[in-house]
């Protein structure tokens, strides 16, 4: 009797589970059906979104590729993959209702076994591209439309100096903060709700000083109260202590919402964020898992997401053959990396800081593009 495993969210964590389940455990199973379902066609590679907004600096098919191609090795009575999002999650019928296509048409799945992957998106705005939320097209247009807002701004407000903000702002910098062609030369303003970016972290006072040399204007103690657009493109941007700020361009990066609106409020925490337990099994459903930001234990993260997809798909992996989970184990110390710009960067492991040159060759180099190929094929598991 065939055993359906239903994956929901085709980013970092979705795509690695469906890989390891149809690579390791389908040859064993044979009765094992995967299905794939992620709103996007293709994987984007959002870590090296804030690389992708500056013009010339990569191809597309550089942080984009098809999903469909890297699961054509399988069997295909053990695969299907649905461009479509979940609507609504049934636990205890085990059905999960998924809106397919142009037109949203609806379509029940039946599940055994069901994968949360479904990760997160920027609060408040849908107009940046640093996450996985939309279809190909969407994802890719907008990537096209900031860059050319990105080449016609002179000044540009980055607000939210998380990682995400202050690699956006890093890349901005490199690029226009002190360029050869002084025409070319752009205002790039970060803007820290903190008094320090990063919330205070031990590297925040390396991140402020890379950040310098790129000519990165940071205002601290800097919280965005509103934003207004002017009839001519210009945003004008109210602080929480009274400050107003006109910019060319806008780019928020601050605040996560967990994609989990078609989960029952029963098995989510006071964040929206999915409650899980040592094994990554959904606590108050049974037979459901999750993995990745859609977690946010301790926070999103690649490397975590990495961590947890592997031993989620081992777990599954275990039940199918009638034995024992095991705890999912990520990383034994906190690590924080920072690329700053296309040469230097800022990190710890733990409490000991890295080199900048270690966190531009582990991160900063590539920002990861180069695993893309090896992670749509699934020979990067």
């Amino acid at each position: 009797m065939t055993k359906t495993v239903v994956v929901l969210g085709g980013a970092f964590a979705g795509v690695q589970v469906a890989h390891r389940l149809l690579k390791y455990t389908q040859p064993q199973v044979k009765d094992l059906k995967v299905i794939l379902v992620s709103k996007n066609s293709h994987f984007y590679w959002n870590l090296a979104a804030v690389r992708a907004i500056v013009p010339g600096v990569l191809k597309e098919d550089q942080y984009a590729r098809p999903i469909a191609p890297g699961f054509a090795k399988y069997p295909a009575e053990a695969f299907e993959f649905i461009i479509g999002s979940a609507e609504a999650v049934d636990t205890t019928n085990k059905t999960v209702k998924v809106a397919v296509g142009a037109d949203s048409s609806e379509r029940e799945l039946s599940y055994d076994y069901l994968v949360v992957a479904t990760g997160t998106r920027n609060a408040g705005t849908t107009n940046v591209p640093w996450k996985n939320n939309g279809t190909h097209e969407e994802i890719a247009a907008l990537l096209a439309e900031t860059q050319e807002k990105v080449k016609a701004a002179k000044h540009i407000v980055v607000a939210g100096a998380g990682a995400t903000g202050v690699e956006t702002a890093a890349e901005l910098g490199f690029e226009y903060g002190n360029p050869k062609d002084a025409a070319a030369k752009k205002e790039i303003i970060l803007l820290s709700a903190d008094k320090e970016v990063l919330n205070g972290d031990s590297i925040a006072g390396n991140v402020a000083a890379e950040l310098k040399k790129l000519n990165v204007t940071i205002h601290g103690s800097a919280r965005v109260a509103s934003t207004s657009t002017s009839p001519d493109g210009k945003t004008e941007v109210v602080l929480e202590n009274g400050e107003k700020i006109v910019t060319d361009l806008y780019l928020p990066t601050m605040g996560m919402t967990p994609n989990t609106e078609f989960l029952p409020e029963a098995v989510l925490t006071d964040k929206k964020f999915v409650e899980i337990d040592e094994f990554y099994a959904v606590k108050g459903a049974e037979d459901v898992w999750a993995a990745g930001d859609v977690v946010w234990k301790p926070r999103g993260s690649f490397v975590l997401a990495d961590k947890q997809a592997a031993g989620v798909a081992k777990n599954i992996d275990l039940v199918l053959k009638g034995k024992a989970q095991t705890i999912v184990k990520t990383l034994p110390i906190d690590v924080l990396m920072v690329a700053t710009g296309r040469s230097r960067g800022a990190g710890r492991m733990g409490p000991v800081k890295a080199f900048s040159l270690m966190v531009y060759l582990i991160k900063g180099k590539t920002l990861g593009v180069d695993k893309l190929p090896a992670w749509v094929e699934g020979t990067a598991f």
